[in-house]
């Protein structure tokens, strides 16, 4: 047998596994947000994966259990806000970030610092 790709490409099948892996996650209420920070002074941007529904607490327990026990507040902006506006200053300056509680319900796609 050869490559599963190469073999699709050359019979002009197109894949499906990326269908198939959002489905997954659609179907098991899988959303991701993202933190940043910088490791050894290099940029850092990390995804977490996390059911629909969980509170910021529980979200950023994924991270560190401390953090999760320690947890007061969290600033959050949206991948689309920075998206569209291309830098975390930009998106602050819109009005855009905000610091989120303990009863906040993370949204696919959050960015979290």
């Amino acid at each position: 047998m050869g490559d599963p790709a190469a073999l699709l490409a050359e019979a002009g099948v197109p894949s499906a596994l990326k269908k198939i892996i959002k489905c997954g996650y659609k179907a098991l209420s899988i959303i991701f947000f993202y933190t940043t920070g910088s490791a050894q002074h290099h940029a850092e941007v990390r995804s977490w994966a996390i059911r629909k529904g969980t509170l910021a607490p529980e979200a950023a327990g994924k991270i560190h259990t401390d953090i999760q026990e320690n947890f007061i507040c969290a600033n959050v902006m949206s991948c689309d806000d920075f998206r569209e506006l291309g830098t975390e200053m930009e998106v602050r300056n819109a009005g855009k970030q905000m610091d989120q509680g303990k009863t906040y319900v993370v949204n696919d796609g959050d960015i979290i610092t």
